[in-house]
Formats: C-alpha cells, structure tokens, sequence
C-alpha cells in the first residue's frame, strides 16, 4: 500500500479519496496522517497542489476547538515577517525540531519502560538475594534447624 492518499478538492470545497473512491471530511483526512499516511490534495479543476492549504485548514480547526494553537506573540511574528523569514524557518528548521522532539520522547519512554522492567525484574532478584545473603542462615542451619528425613522423637 503506498503511504501517500491522494485526494481532489472539488469546487464545492469536497474531498474525494481517488484511492477508496469516496468523499472525505477534513476530520478524515486528519485521521490519515494521524495513521501515518501522507496526503496530497490537488484541486479537480486547476490541478494545483493545494495540500498546505488543506493541512492548514485542518491544523485552524484543531486550534479552534482547542481555542488556542499557538502563542499570541509567536502568530503576531507570523504576521509580521509572512513568508519572508518565517517560511525558510517553517520548512528547514521547524519540521525537524518537532520530529527529533517526537523521536526523543519515543526514545525517552522506551527508556523509562526498560528501568521499570528492570526495576521489577530487580524486586525479584533482590528477595532472592536477601534470602541467600542472610547473615545468621549459617548460625540457623547450624542450630535448630531440623533434618526432615529424621523423626524428631528418635535420637540418633
């Protein structure tokens, strides 16, 4: 199956998945990436790319039921310096900020998964080691401590 969902954006502002031959809602279309596909959206008429559009579409209505997206003076940079500076920045640097952030925190997680395995796998080894590290076990096993093939009420 190949990882990229091509879909047309029609006049009427629909979506039509070429790959499943239906129509899609932008929530669809979130649920793609969110699986890990990757989208391309073309508009039916003009055959323009409008995936950035549509992506931005999405990430709007995700701010909007959240009621915020990003921090007000950050959105009033974005404004400011429009595709000038903050583009170059948008597509070199910000993309691989997130993704190694994303990465990192798998790996940090991973990591925090292994210390509690080993932290339980450690409880066990230590009732183990405390039972076979008792400093009095060889005073009890010296004293006291019945053999039981014997009977105890026959002396030897």
């Amino acid at each position: 199956m190949d990882q990229t969902v091509v879909l047309k954006k029609y006049a009427n502002r629909r979506l039509y998945d070429t790959e499943k031959s239906v129509y899609v809602t932008l929530s669809d279309v979130s649920g793609y990436i969110r699986r890990g596909r990757l989208v391309s959206i073309v508009d039916a008429k003009t055959k323009e790319d409008v995936t950035a559009f549509i992506l931005t579409q999405i990430v709007l209505e995700e701010a909007k039921k959240n009621n915020a997206l990003l921090p007000v003076p950050f959105l009033h940079l974005i404004i400011r310096y429009g595709d000038n500076l903050l583009g170059e920045f948008f597509e070199k640097y910000l993309a691989l900020v997130v993704e190694n952030f994303v990465n990192h925190r798998k790996a940090m997680d991973n990591q925090f998964r292994q210390w509690l395995g080993m932290g339980l796998n450690m409880s066990e080894a230590t009732k183990k080691n405390l039972v076979e590290m008792n400093p009095f076990r060889s005073v009890f096993d010296t004293f006291g401590q019945p053999d039981s093939k014997k009977d105890p009420d026959q002396s030897s």
